[in-house]
Parts: structure tokens; sequence; C-alpha cells
């Protein structure tokens, strides 16, 4: 037995082995640390599973279980509600991350309670709003937004343990802690979606059930993890920059959104929702590049040649080819089959998926946030935010809901080539 217990562990170390020289190999064309990508990007890539697989079944439950009018409404309510969260100071969770990647073992405590107090801002500014609907007589929406006051506040600065955990490394832990929250929330969501059809209920549970998660999570965090009382402020001053650039473009973020509501109505919005819903899910797959790559950044002193990076760039544009002539292929199927009530929006979806390509401009702000380029950022935020404002506004005039479509098509290229530009600019 003691003698194949020793060949098995033998066995073990010589696929170790040629697993690492394998992925050491490989560097000469990634040009990319891939034993840091393999071991953190594994756990990253079982979370984004569970949480694609949680997506979806959520997403089938919206479409078979509730009325396009009802999800519509709901969408529109969330969008709204995204960008009052702007008064969070969200973008404090990136410089956090930056700072713990860099040495910084601060309190989360002290940057949360400065979240919690811009965040009453967003609170009474959803309280506007639900003003604004009563006296339009919309009662729905009224007790909507009453909701979204009450939770809005504190719901994003409770997630804030995940930028500590990002920022250490513990990829492993915070794919644990979000494949909990997904699981948790996905189950009781789809029960209450079974009972009733009611979107007062259905955001109510949407709100509270995010709070309360997180409370917990973050209180374990706390309680197993030590922080120093030290309060940088450079954290917090980094993090307003971030937010302040980010404004206009958690706007134009949700506009589409918005305006789809206003101006083609909740029905449709639900149609734009499901055409974009999956090739959202698949680019959200490539956001673990995205986390795996901060916290290098934001190590590394010394600037990396752009030739080198700007090749990276090319080759995951090279790779995202393949994966949108696969999706263009299979999505009127998994359409038909997972979303019958919703075959309206195939085409959409398949034109939206051009999007795809696009996506490593977001390793490239993800490049500039790392260096604290402040004044790239204001640039491409602001630049990108006006033209997708511009953009999304004349489309829809010229061609409705395809016009949308088209327009955050475009926006996202635009984005891709103006981040380019910037990296390789010289100061």
């Amino acid at each position: 037995m003691i003698p194949n217990k020793i060949n098995e562990i033998e066995q073990v170390k010589k696929i170790r082995g040629k697993t690492y020289h394998f992925l050491r190999w490989t560097e000469r064309w990634t040009k990319t640390d891939m034993i840091y990508l393999t071991k953190g990007g594994f756990w990253l890539t079982v979370g984004q599973v569970i949480s694609s697989l949680s997506a979806l079944i959520l997403s089938i439950a919206f479409a078979n279980l509730i009325p396009k009018e009802v999800y519509g409404n709901y969408k529109y309510i969330l969008s709204i509600a995204s960008i009052l969260t702007i008064t969070t100071m969200g973008e404090i969770n990136t410089a956090l991350t930056r700072a713990i990647a860099r040495g910084y073992r601060g309190t989360l405590i002290y940057p949360m309670k400065v979240k919690i107090k811009w965040g009453i801002l967003g609170g009474l500014s959803s309280m506007g709003v639900a003003i604004y609907y009563f006296t339009n007589g919309n009662i729905h929406l009224t007790i909507s937004f009453l909701i979204c006051a009450v939770f809005l506040p504190i719901m994003d600065p409770l997630a804030i343990y995940n930028s500590f955990l990002n920022g250490r490394k513990l990829f492993k832990v915070y794919t644990r802690y979000n494949i909990i929250s997904k699981i948790v929330s996905t189950f009781i969501t789809i029960t209450i979606l079974f009972f009733t059809k009611n979107l007062l209920l259905i955001i109510f549970s949407y709100f509270a059930l995010n709070t309360i998660i997180r409370a917990l999570i973050l209180y374990i965090i706390s309680r197993k993890y030590e922080f120093s009382q030290e309060k940088d402020k450079e954290i917090i001053s980094y993090g307003k920059h971030l937010t302040t650039m980010g404004i206009i473009s958690a706007l134009a973020g949700q506009l589409d959104k918005i305006i789809t509501y206003h101006y083609l109505g909740a029905v449709e919005l639900a149609i734009y929702s499901f055409a974009i819903a999956m090739p959202e899910q698949i680019k959200s797959v490539f956001k673990n590049i995205n986390t795996l790559a901060f916290p290098k950044f934001s190590e590394q002193q010394e600037k990396e040649p752009d030739n080198n990076f700007l090749k990276k760039i090319a080759k995951y544009i090279f790779i995202t080819v393949f994966i949108f002539i696969a999706y263009v292929i299979s999505a009127p199927f998994i359409y038909k089959i997972i979303f019958p009530q919703y075959t309206a929006s195939i085409i959409y979806s398949q034109i939206f998926a051009l999007s795809l390509l696009a996506f490593p401009s977001g390793l490239l702000i993800m490049k500039l946030q790392s260096k604290k380029e402040k004044n790239k950022l204001y640039k491409f935020n602001l630049s990108i935010s006006l033209i997708q404002i511009v953009l999304l506004f004349l489309f829809l005039k010229l061609w409705g809901l395809m016009g949308i479509i088209l327009a955050r098509v475009t926006i996202r290229f635009i984005a891709l080539f103006l981040g380019i530009y910037l990296y390789i600019q010289k100061d």
C-alpha cells in the first residue's frame, strides 16, 4: 500500500511539473504570468460559471413566470437605482483594491462609513423620484422608489469586502462567498416569482435579500481577518476622483434602458434586456481577466512596454472572434429553447454580440487606473459618456430599438480605440 501511495504522489508531482513547464512555455506567446493567471483564474472561473448559471436560471424564471410589462418595469427601476448608487462612491472600492495590492492593510470600516454617508444622498434622491411618480399617479413606481430609498445607502457599501479579497488576491475566498451569495439569492428569488407577480414584492425582495447577504458576509470577513485602524486618506481622495469622472459614465451606462422604457415602453425594454443578456454574460467571463489583472497592474512599479501590452490586447480580440461566430450561430436555438417568449430578441442579440470584440477596452482602462492616470481617465470617461448619450438619442430616433443596439456596439468600439490611443499617448 505504501509503495503505491508513493507512486501516486510521484505521478502527481510529475503532472504538476509538466503543467508548470507548459504554462511557462506558453508565456512566450501570451507575454503574461500564466501561473498566476491559472491559479487565480481557476477560482474566478468556477465562480463565474456558477454566477452565469444562476443568471441563466433566473432569466428563465423571469421569462416564463412574469409578464413582459412587469419585467420591463423591474429593469427600469433597477436602472434608476443603479444611477443613484453613484452617490455611494463605488470607485472607492477600486482605490481600496489598488492600495491593498500595494501593501496597505487598513480597515474596511472607515471607507465603508464614507460610502454610506454619501449614499444617503442617493436615498434622498430616490425619495425625490418617488414624489415625482406620486404626483403623476403611479403608485407602483412611487412605492418601488421608496423601497430603493431605504436600502440604497447601505446595500452597495456592504459589499466592500470584495475589494479587500481581490486586493489580497484571495480569489478562492472571494469565489466561495460569491457562490454562496448567488445560489441563495437565486433560489429565494425564484421561489418568490413562483408565488407572486407583484412588482413591489419582487423589488423589495431584491434589495432586502442582497443587503442581508452582504451584511452577513462582511461580518464573517471582519471576524476572520484582522485590519489595522490606520486611515488612508489617499483611498478616499482617489476613490472620489474615480467616482466623479464616472458620474456621466454611469448615467450613460443606464440611459439605454431608461430611454427605451420612456420612448418605446416596458415591453420593448423587456425584449431589449433579454437581447443583451446572453452577450453580457459572456462578457462577464472576460471580466475575470480584469479582476486578476488589476492587482498585478497595481503592483508594477515600472510601466510595461507599450508593445507587449498591446500585443496581448490584439490576441484577446482574435480569440473573441471565434466566440462571436459561435454565439451568432447558436443564439436562435438558445432563445427558442429557453426564452420562447423572447424570440423577437434574437436578431438584436446577434448584432449586439459584435460588442464582445471590443472587450479589451476594460483592460486598457484598468491599466490606467492602476497607474493613477487621472487626466487620461477623465478624458476617456467624459468623451465616451458624451458620445454614448448623443448616439443613443440619435440612433433611437433613426432606427428605434435596433438603433439602441447599434449605438451600444458603436460606442464599445470607440471606447476600444480611444483606450488604445490614451494608453500609448505620452504625457
